[in-house]
């Protein structure tokens, strides 16, 4: 039954993977949930204690993309695209470094995805617009939508996961991975650079044959700091993200869409149901395998402690099973192996390896897979190989200097 239960996953990935004839992730995912409640691979209350488990984490997912979506249609990214081109000043060095800084604050604060869906095309079209290679500014995008996720927990929903087994508040959650996330954005930032050098040798128009700046969308602003705010005040009195993010999302609609800015079924569609459903089967899967054995077989393999050697040697770990089964089953697989009390450092330092991991092959995310479709429709190559050499300064440094800087950060908090 462990060969069933591994080979159901594997189909979940490759067809999450490839997506033939662009059919949704959930095409493969929901029969093999199916399959698994069908030949008792995982009795249906083990199932629905895991969907429950993972409910307030998908329902995050949803309100934060219709919150995303809502964020484009009111102009905050053809905004910050302005702001872009115009304190670049004609330097394509200047505008990668502010790249890297809007895809982190980006992730941070609207989640990877909205840094790969709509904050990657705004940064294509202002790479274009001033002359230079694309390359490097959308590679920095894609490599911080994963890496740029370590701050805040609703950056991403391993990050989430993460939260919910260490037992963090959301500013404890911040407080301790600070100082790892500023690690890794110097590593990546100093990588990308010298990956690629030649393209940023390339010399971006002058500052006057740019357009001016577009005014900000004050009210929209406005309405993602409150909700930020909103994270931090709420973690204290155990309100679940969620809810922050839909009270967010619901404010900011009822202005979209008295303005017309949107339309009711593109607010739905932005919420991916599609994809959510993915998650929640894809959650009954992972348990089946991990169930079945490779929860053991992981376990034995964790170091334990949280000195700098098993941190490190768990962000490693984590690492590799995300580039082999991607970092949400990872994730998954992980956090069921520490077990129901695991220590705070070595969650974060799991976190740390699943989230870095993924730059250096594109099946590492799925973010990275839809960065790769984004880039596809707007005809900019990502070739398979550029993507692993981009990955090759920057992940094994990323890990490492994360993973000794969460190290520091828990050893001065105690």
């Amino acid at each position: 039954m462990t060969v069933v239960a591994v080979g159901l996953l594997t189909v979940v990935l490759v067809g999450a993977v490839t997506r033939p004839r662009n059919l949704p992730e959930a095409t493969a995912a929901v029969p093999a949930a199916v399959i698994v409640l069908v030949t008792g691979l995982l009795a249906p209350q083990q199932a629905w204690d895991e969907v429950r488990e993972l409910g307030p984490t998908v329902g995050f997912l949803a309100a934060v993309l219709v919150l995303a979506h809502l964020a484009d249609a009111e102009g905050v990214f053809r905004w910050a695209g302005g702001l872009l081109a115009h304190h670049a000043a004609g330097s394509t060095q200047r505008l990668f470094a502010l790249v890297v800084l809007a895809a982190t604050a980006t992730t941070a604060v609207l989640s990877l995805d909205a840094t790969v869906v709509l904050l990657t095309p705004v940064v294509l079209d202002t790479a274009r617009r001033l002359g230079a290679r694309p390359a490097p500014h959308a590679f920095a995008c894609a490599h911080l939508a994963n890496s740029g996720s370590l701050l805040l927990p609703v950056a991403n929903l391993t990050n989430l996961l993460a939260l919910r087994a260490s037992g963090l508040t959301f500013l404890g959650f911040a407080g301790l991975m600070a100082l790892p996330q500023l690690a890794v954005l110097a590593v990546e930032y100093l990588g990308l650079r010298l990956t690629f050098r030649g393209d940023l040798a390339t010399p971006a128009a002058r500052p006057a044959e740019i357009e001016e700046e577009a005014p900000a969308p004050r009210v929209a602003l406005a309405v993602l700091a409150a909700t930020l705010l909103g994270f931090a005040a709420a973690s204290p009195l155990g309100i679940e993200p969620v809810w922050v993010a839909v009270v967010g999302a619901a404010a900011l609609a009822t202005r979209t869409l008295l303005t017309r800015r949107t339309r009711v079924r593109d607010v739905v569609a932005s919420a991916s149901p599609l994809f959510c459903l993915f998650v929640l089967a894809l959650g009954v899967v992972v348990a089946a395998v991990t169930d079945r054995g490779l929860g053991a077989v992981v376990a034995g393999l964790l170091p334990t402690g949280t000195s700098f050697g098993a941190l490190l040697g768990l962000a490693l770990i984590a690492a590799v099973l995300a580039n082999l089964v991607n970092n949400l089953p990872a994730t998954l697989v992980l956090l069921a192996a520490l077990g129901p009390t695991p220590a705070v450092g070595a969650v974060l330092a799991v976190l740390i390896g699943v989230n870095v991991g993924p730059n250096l092959t594109p099946v590492g995310s799925l973010a990275t897979l839809l960065w790769r479709r984004v880039l596809a429709v707007r005809g900019v190559p990502a070739s398979l190989g550029t993507f692993t050499v981009a990955g090759l300064p920057t992940v094994p440094l990323g890990v490492v200097a994360g993973t000794a800087a969460l190290w520091l950060s828990l050893a001065v908090t105690g």
